[in-house]
């Protein structure tokens, strides 16, 4: 049988778990950024889809994966789709018009200030929370309100409508548009603009909060935090269009 054509609710064994299959999420899982190691990717949460990319060589270890509402791939252990996935058919996106997703930024706002009140820590590859990286926080708030959007900080930086700002020029900015951060080269963070510059991100040890946290961009703030990363300020988006599940470079 062609592990692309299973029966749709085919409990995932791990015979069945061959290049080509696709799989639906029964239970959260972690996705690792090595066939080796702890270090994590990203998160997907139950309900997800994943399509297997290459059957695992040798027998047991990790199988490379895409994600299929965000294109995004990373290894997973075959051990956690066990009694946790079922089979399912390829996945479509729910492609929504901007003003869709323009009045969608309410529910992204909601979530966003509910997961702040709930105790959390800066995780690597955090997208299920309490605990979030800064791009899982983004990619979560509004996956919630069904709007998907990239993974990381500068696959969401090329994928928004760029929108001018600096710190004293953020009068064009409206909630639920996101800041971006990093070196010249590369953006590396990314927060959610709350109004006035103020934006909620999720923050690590070194420069940050250790979670999330609400900094702004005008000098007036003075706080350590929100020095830091205004020193790294690269621009600013908005959200106008779905990511359609293709793979980003």
């Amino acid at each position: 049988m062609d592990r692309a054509d299973l029966p749709t609710g085919t409990p995932a064994a791990p015979e069945l778990l061959q290049g080509g299959s696709h799989w639906l999420l029964q239970g959260d899982l972690n996705g690792y950024s090595r066939p080796t190691g702890q270090g994590l990717a990203t998160q997907a949460r139950a309900g997800r889809g994943l399509r297997v990319l290459a059957s695992p060589e040798p027998r047991g270890s990790r199988l490379r994966v895409r994600l299929l509402e965000d294109g995004y791939p990373c290894w997973v252990e075959p051990a956690d789709l066990l009694g946790r996935a079922t089979a399912r058919g390829p996945w479509r996106a729910r492609l929504l018009e901007a003003k869709a997703i323009e009045a969608a930024t309410a529910g992204v706002m909601h979530f966003a200030d509910q997961a702040q009140r709930i105790s959390n820590h800066y995780l690597w590859g955090g997208s299920l929370g309490p605990n979030y990286d800064c791009s899982g926080f983004i990619q979560t708030a509004f996956e919630r309100s069904g709007v998907w959007i990239p993974r990381d900080a500068y696959q969401q930086e090329r994928f928004c409508q760029p929108v001018a700002v600096g710190p004293t020029v953020f009068s064009l900015l409206r909630p639920g548009d996101l800041i971006f951060f990093g070196t010249r080269q590369r953006c590396t963070h990314v927060g959610l603009h709350l109004g006035n510059g103020r934006y909620l991100h999720s923050s690590g040890r070194a420069h940050g909060r250790d979670g999330l946290g609400v900094d702004g961009l005008s000098p007036a703030d003075t706080d350590p935090v929100a020095s830091h990363y205004r020193r790294e300020l690269r621009g600013a988006g908005r959200v106008v269009r779905c990511h359609d599940g293709s793979t980003l470079a």
